[in-house]
């Protein structure tokens, strides 16, 4: 009886707990996004009697209740900081923690998908420049696992393999290798980008290859977001990183520049300021995800045109070349198909850019 009178408290603990756990989870209004994790949450379905009948309210509802759990953020970190300093596990998530860095795990290479990739690419040069004087190149950007992943016994793929690939099944691009130029400080440690503050060299190889003008930090003024920015990894991970600085370059040239996007059919600058207060602030880089965009240069001194087929990391690189264009488009065949490209751009005596993340290849069936 006595042991019976003892664990009673924390029977009763454990039941108000729950309980108000439950009622909590019943009646707060649900979140409709989750800013560390950047998507959408799980809604209340719809309850009617097909639904009831064939499982799918249960489905739906029980997604509801694991994205709506009252203080879910708080458990997951929890759990992730368990897994990391209780348990020792090398990975959350896929997320690994590496010389300060946060960074995803990608491996094995699919080498299918990058030759997928290098057959929508080859299909849109043969489509809309073969024959044609087009001045055509390939620039390929290394993840974070290219300067973290061996050398902290992580698996790793064969990066040199992922840029042979692409180099042999390209021969009518120029490959532009801009490796070199890069180093790990030129990435954010919560987030999968480059900060654009520091890619300078990277964009000046570009610069040499396309034929245009260096420009040096002397010719930018550099700029400080009035946020705190907290990368993708940071919900990814449900680990409590560290904030850090998110910096621009900007000058006159780009401050003149005019964007142009097709499928809004709006207007907009090269950093939209908006964007910081939104679920990826890194979408300060030309307003983010975008299918069809073009820049204009007012204060050009040459005719010359620039098109770059490309994903993220052209959004924060590509505005260190304007200064050497009258016009830029650029191309994201994950939201345009590559059929209807000619729709809207006449290819003709443009240079032409291929530029493509590592892990966006290694995944490409997102490429249209």
């Amino acid at each position: 009886m006595e042991k019976r009178n003892k664990s009673l408290p924390g029977i009763m603990l454990i039941g108000v707990l729950w309980l108000t756990l439950t009622l909590a989870s019943w009646f707060s209004a649900p979140k409709e996004i989750s800013f560390s994790e950047r998507r959408k949450l799980e809604q209340f379905p719809g309850i009617t009697w097909d639904s009831v009948l064939s499982g799918e309210f249960m489905e739906g509802f029980e997604k509801y209740t694991l994205d709506q759990f009252p203080l879910r953020d708080t458990f997951r970190t929890v759990k992730a900081m368990n897994a990391f300093y209780i348990f020792f596990q090398k990975d959350n998530n896929d997320i690994y923690i590496a010389d300060g860095y946060a960074a995803k795990l990608e491996y094995p290479l699919k080498e299918d998908s990058i030759r997928s990739a290098a057959q929508k690419f080859t299909y849109i040069y043969e489509r809309y420049m073969k024959g044609k004087d087009n001045k055509i190149f390939l620039t390929l950007v290394p993840d974070k696992g290219y300067f973290l992943a061996e050398k902290n016994s992580y698996p790793s793929m064969d990066y040199d393999r992922l840029f042979g690939i692409m180099e042999t099944n390209m021969p009518f691009a120029q490959y532009v290798d801009i490796t070199e130029a890069l180093q790990l400080s030129d990435y954010y440690k919560t987030d999968t980008h480059w900060r654009q503050e520091e890619i300078l060299d990277g964009a000046n190889t570009l610069a040499d290859a396309l034929g245009i003008e260096r420009s040096g930090l002397e010719d930018y003024t550099k700029m400080k977001a009035d946020i705190p920015f907290y990368g993708v990894y940071y919900g990814q991970s449900a680990l409590p990183l560290k904030s850090e600085p998110l910096y621009y370059l900007t000058n006159e040239t780009l401050e003149g520049a005019i964007v142009y996007n097709e499928e809004t059919g709006k207007e907009s600058k090269i950093y939209d300021m908006n964007k910081l207060g939104s679920r990826d602030p890194y979408e300060i880089f030309l307003s983010g995800a975008a299918a069809l965009l073009y820049i204009e240069n007012p204060k050009a001194t040459t005719d010359r045109e620039l098109i770059v087929l490309r994903d993220s990391f052209g959004s924060s690189i590509v505005p260190l070349l304007v200064h050497g264009y009258k016009k830029i488009t650029l191309v994201d065949i994950r939201y345009i198909q590559s059929d209807i490209i000619g729709d809207y751009i006449n290819f003709d005596n443009q240079d032409v850019l291929f530029l493509y993340s590592t892990p966006i290849l290694n995944n490409s069936s997102s490429l249209k």
